[in-house]
């Protein structure tokens, strides 16, 4: 096993993979700015085993973006041992498995972190991706998730739900605990319940009772967007990596800032000028229209509106990019006079 995980200077940061987000265009951006590992948009099992074109075409990569980890989701461990094949085929760095999101389209298909609720499951997907390939097996997992409302006491008491996380939940704890005698090489670990998806702060305490028991990779993700923040992750958790996710969106140079402040430098003063993310913005443009043509520009709307927020006139810039068609009109309303 070529394991990556093992070559990276610590702490590293991954961009943490996002569904409609983490694309060929965006992920080379990130890497641009610094980001260590590289994850896509989950990919079904199924859809890789059945030879979707579209699925290939969604997860394919550059030779640039390595390390590069697939994330797939699912709930059969006979499609996980063939999908991590293709995967190696691919010429993956590695195979990340998706206990963590919390969509509902994946959600009521019994997939993401509604696995976290039935272990057994999970082990043998788990088992069955180890088994699978040569490629380092990771998984990406959340603080807690409540069983069922059909399967909990029915004096289940909503009063003890603290940050989302009832009395009869199954942990992050309860899942690593369950998962480590598998060659699991690196958890990452969304410090949120599945119930509060993406508000309030961190469950700290949840990493660190993690970290006790782990003693493999370890990457804490949720809520980072500033580099204060992320120092502060790492200083409480003595986490490994950070997995930045939203808090790339609009601000891909947060990996940059990141990197700047572990050095005891202050963030970088040229992405306080609009002119300067304006280059950004026209480079990724130029990169999704090489990758997709108009199409790719068509992907990038949401991306062209996060960039623009806190900057002068940004409601009157947003109304005209998200419904830009062409590299050219993206650069004629950025240069407009607003």
């Amino acid at each position: 096993m070529n394991n990556f995980w093992k070559q990276l200077k610590k702490p590293f940061l991954a961009l943490a993979p996002m569904a409609g987000v983490t694309d060929q265009a965006f992920r080379r951006v990130c890497k641009e700015f610094g980001a260590d590992v590289i994850y896509t948009e989950f990919a079904s099992s199924e859809a890789l085993v059945r030879d979707s074109k579209k699925t290939r075409e969604m997860i394919a990569f550059d030779p640039y973006e390595q390390p590069v980890v697939c994330q797939i989701f699912g709930s059969n461990p006979d499609t996980f041992f063939q999908s991590v094949k293709i995967l190696e085929e691919m010429g993956f760095a590695g195979v990340d498995i998706n206990f963590g999101c919390p969509a509902y389209k994946v959600v009521k298909c019994g997939g993401g972190v509604s696995l976290m609720r039935n272990l057994d499951l999970c082990f043998e997907l788990v088992q069955a991706a180890c088994e699978g390939s040569q490629l380092p097996v990771s998984i990406k997992i959340r603080s807690s998730v409540n069983p069922k409302p059909s399967e909990q006491e029915k004096n289940f008491d909503l009063s003890a739900i603290e940050n989302g996380k009832g009395i009869h939940a199954v942990t992050a704890l309860n899942f690593v605990q369950k998962i480590k005698p598998l060659p699991v090489q690196a958890i990452m670990l969304h410090a949120r319940s599945y119930e509060r998806p993406f508000d309030g702060e961190p469950d700290i305490e949840m990493v660190q009772n993690v970290r006790t028991i782990w003693d493999r990779v370890l990457i804490v993700n949720g809520g980072i967007t500033t580099a204060e923040h992320a120092l502060e992750l790492l200083k409480k958790t003595k986490a490994d990596g950070l997995g930045i996710a939203r808090g790339a969106w609009g601000k891909p140079w947060i990996f940059h800032d990141i990197k700047r402040a572990l050095c005891g430098e202050p963030s970088d003063p040229a992405y306080k000028n609009f002119e300067r993310v304006k280059e950004v913005i026209q480079n990724h443009a130029r990169l999704a229209f090489a990758l997709k043509g108009n199409h790719g520009i068509s992907e990038m709307r949401k991306h062209l509106g996060w960039y623009i927020r806190g900057q002068k006139n940004a409601q009157k810039l947003r109304t005209k990019l998200v419904t830009a068609n062409s590299l050219e009109e993206i650069s004629e309303i950025l240069n407009s006079n607003m």
